[in-house]
């Protein structure tokens, strides 16, 4: 999941706010009930509880009015895939848009955790649980929305398919498949309830909405040298660990060119009008000049503001030798990269090589993710987004955002097809805890959470 709250804001004409969408007291505890009893399913890898889960939401979404053969549910690499179809008007002519979420989580170890992980709990205004807050939160807001919005008597002006993926914490094989049945279908943007989202202050006021409109690329490679090795008694010029050395360090000093895309410059410039430090200011002359190295440097010096002007690599692990009196024959070195939108996983690779300039350095690919592109920022569904969260906090607007993690977006843009978080929780820094310990949510957050996806579904759908 990808709520990380970002320096980013764009400054952006939108339209007139819709009236807010209305969450009845029922809807909201039918929501929470949902939603609680989603965590009681341990939908970690490996325990093949995900099929349960998709089935129980199957079953939650017929009763809600769907039918059985519009819901689908195939089972594939440990896990499951769900796909809803919701047929809208007949004689419509606009292209079908598609909300994605997913129902794994990350593992938990009760025995480091003050509540059973996969029972929730209410407690002081939280219900606790592992995966609540990723991803369960949303999935279920969405889902509890498209019954409200069902049994409402309301018929989409488009079709809407709903795809939940089953392994994005891990293998991202479900959400792949998804991507190429949604381009098969003509999806003409998709909305991600795992990226997106807003913050709140300490007090409890609202500070701020980010919307996810790009992510960077993850990869990590791995440097290896080898050689003839021999007695530690007897060293020769060469030795693998001396060298590989050189090369973390070449590469950890080393800088990648400064980049900037719509999402990073309505985002660098909206944090620059809110700051009057020497970062925003940097922030400013950035957008202003890109090749401005004076404010290049300064960003590049401030760990906040580095991952949003440039590709970023780093050393994180290294391996080598094999006895204490022995000169080393292998050592292997993992360096993670976190890729600028645009940018080749490829190309990064090429550089790493260049950077370590050793003839024997052999650069490799160990786990990679899809490079793509940022998506547009579309007027609908920015107004769509500004009318929700404006409803809910008057005068506040979206900030585009991106992430430097990646969720199942990718694959979807990657295929060809937009896609935006606009996830609807609004959380302290201070509660907020995906993938940690005693992950929560607030109780509070339902029936707004509800409205937001309403406004959405139904200004995007009309």
């Amino acid at each position: 999941m990808i709520r990380t709250l970002l320096l980013c804001s764009a400054l952006l004409a939108m339209p007139a706010v819709a009236a807010p969408a209305t969450t009845a007291t029922g809807d909201a505890a039918d929501a929470k009930a949902l939603l609680m009893a989603g965590v009681g399913y341990d939908t970690v890898k490996g325990r093949g509880r995900t099929p349960a889960y998709a089935a129980y939401l199957k079953d939650y979404l017929v009763k809600g009015g769907f039918a059985p053969a519009d819901i689908s549910i195939t089972e594939m690499a440990g896990t499951a895939a769900l796909h809803l179809h919701w047929k809208g008007k007949a004689k419509s002519k606009q292209a079908p848009i598609a909300i994605t979420a997913h129902m794994d989580v990350v593992e938990a170890n009760p025995k480091d955790w003050v509540r059973d992980p996969f029972t929730a709990v209410e407690d002081g205004g939280f219900i606790f649980g592992r995966g609540i807050e990723d991803n369960k939160f949303d999935l279920t807001m969405v889902v509890a929305t498209l019954v409200r919005l069902k049994r409402a008597g309301f018929t989409p002006g488009r079709d809407i398919h709903l795809f939940l993926s089953g392994d994005e914490e891990t293998d991202g094989f479900t959400a792949a498949e998804q991507a190429r049945q949604a381009k098969a279908l003509g999806i003409e943007y998709m909305l991600n309830t795992d990226a997106g989202g807003g913050m709140l202050t300490p007090d409890g006021q609202a500070a701020g909405y980010w919307l996810q409109a790009a992510e960077k690329s993850y990869a990590d490679y791995r440097i290896t040298l080898t050689d003839p090795g021999g007695h530690s008694s007897t060293p020769g010029a060469s030795n693998a660990i001396a060298r590989m050395g050189s090369i973390a360090a070449r590469i950890g000093a080393y800088r990648f060119p400064a980049q900037i895309n719509e999402i990073t410059r309505g985002a660098l410039t909206d944090a620059a009008s809110k700051r009057s430090d020497a970062i925003g200011q940097a922030m400013a002359a950035f957008v202003a000049n890109p090749a401005d190295a004076a404010a290049i440097a300064t960003l590049r010096a401030d760990p906040g503001s580095i991952g949003q002007i440039a590709t970023t690599c780093v050393p994180t692990m290294i391996e080598g030798g094999h006895a204490p009196n022995a000169l080393p024959q292998r050592v292997v070195m993992t360096v993670n990269c976190r890729i600028f939108p645009g940018t080749s996983v490829a190309a990064v690779r090429d550089e790493l090589a260049r950077i370590a300039a050793d003839p024997d350095a052999k650069v490799t690919s160990e786990l990679e993710w899809l490079s793509t592109p940022a998506s547009p920022l579309r007027p609908d569904v920015m107004g769509a987004v500004a009318a929700a969260v404006a409803a809910r906090h008057p005068g506040m607007k979206p900030v585009p955002s991106m992430s430097a993690g990646a969720t199942d977006s990718v694959y979807y843009r990657a295929a060809g097809i937009p896609s935006y978080g606009v996830g609807s929780l609004f959380m302290k820094v201070a509660d907020s805890f995906p993938h940690g310990l005693n992950e929560r949510v607030p109780a509070s957050a339902i029936a707004p959470g509800l409205a937001h996806w309403e406004t959405l579904i139904r200004q995007l759908a009309r």
